[in-house]
């Protein structure tokens, strides 16, 4: 998928500009609430006509206001999902996904039902009402709706924002499955450094309005967790745990994690705050908490008034966060060796 912007839209005490180009299939859309995201949107989809500019994608004008070029919805071959499901209350779980695969043309038509029914797994659904399902089935079968549009680009506008954890991070699978399975690119619309992490490669940051910076993922969370009150969040997949004293013994990597908290579930994801990790120059001769790590240190790098420990810990990355003095006192340089530790507590599972 290629992209480019160059719109603007107006509104009363608010204006978006849009200018850029943009190359992936999993792009997302980053900011604030009020940074102009939903617009940006909702102009591509030709729901919103722009004031002025062109928006062209993979080398079809949308929309040109000096061309007098402006395409409706169903041209665009443009799918949306909502922060809310939008489902048609009177048609069943079958019908909702059938809907817009009726009205696509034709040729189109690309994508198989029960291939789709198979993927997000809505084989016991199809034949209840849509009044009948869960939040997070609600949300499966409205991302079904949007694939058998058979649309060229997916737009996720906050899919996940109405949603509690436990929801949110069951339904992140299969947003990210459907665009692997049928090949789909997307843009994901969040303000969540975490979900963007998850579901998106490059990211477009926006604030009040104007894009600041385009970015990976990945970067874009490092340069904001010294402005963040959680850090960096690290995301560790761990294997099956065993028992060990009263603690979930995971194996992550070649190395071997005690959580206070556990699943049975191989494959499991845990978070750990870079604010939660404590380093040491050398081995402690004792120590309270019940992980500890010896690393090598990939790099360094500056965040707000932070510092930035990538570590290299047998071959899994942790980030870890000091102020500048632990820095100079540790002698923490690239390529020397430093010991993590961490609490059993300090772990966060992931819904699943």
């Amino acid at each position: 998928m290629q992209l480019s912007m160059t719109a603007k839209k107006s509104f009363t005490s608010f204006t978006l500009a849009t200018d850029f180009t943009i190359s992936g299939d999993r792009v997302g859309i980053f900011g604030v609430s009020g940074s102009g995201k939903s617009t940006l949107v909702s102009m591509l989809a030709g729901l919103l006509e722009p004031d002025s500019g062109e928006i062209v994608l993979d080398g079809d004008c949308l929309f040109s206001k000096a061309s007098k070029i402006n395409l409706r919805p169903e041209q665009r071959r443009i799918a949306m999902v909502f922060q809310q499901h939008c489902l048609f209350p009177h048609l069943s779980v079958k019908n909702n996904l059938l809907y817009g695969f009726k009205r696509c043309p034709a040729q189109y038509r690309t994508i198989d039902f029960n291939s789709l029914v198979d993927v997000l797994k809505l084989e016991g659904l199809l034949g209840r009402g849509v009044t009948n399902l869960s939040g997070g089935e609600k949300q499966r079968v409205a991302l079904g709706r949007a694939i058998l549009a058979n649309p060229r680009l997916l737009l996720m506008d906050e899919p996940l924002s109405a949603l509690d954890d436990s929801l949110r991070f069951q339904i992140i699978p299969y947003l990210k499955s459907v665009g692997e399975h049928f090949g789909i690119p997307y843009l994901f619309i969040s303000h969540s450094l975490v979900e963007m992490r998850l579901m998106t490669d490059t990211a477009l940051v926006f604030e009040k309005g104007t894009m600041v910076e385009q970015t990976t993922s990945e970067q874009l969370a490092k340069s904001r967790m010294g402005q963040s009150p959680v850090g960096y969040i690290n995301l560790l997949k761990l294997g099956r745990p065993a028992q060990n004293d009263g603690l979930f013994a995971y194996p992550w990597g070649a190395s071997r994690l005690l959580l206070s908290v556990g699943s049975e579930r191989e494959g499991s994801m845990a978070e750990l705050s870079s604010k939660d990790i404590i380093l040491f120059k050398q081995h402690p001769e004792a120590i309270s908490a019940r992980n500890l790590l010896q690393c090598r240190v990939r790099s360094l790098f500056s965040s707000g008034r932070k510092i930035g420990i990538e570590l290299d810990c047998a071959g899994n990355t942790l980030i870890a966060e000091v102020v500048q003095d632990a820095v100079n006192e540790l002698n923490i340089t690239q390529d020397s060796t430093i010991y993590a530790a961490i609490k059993a507590s300090a772990f966060r599972m992931l819904p699943s």
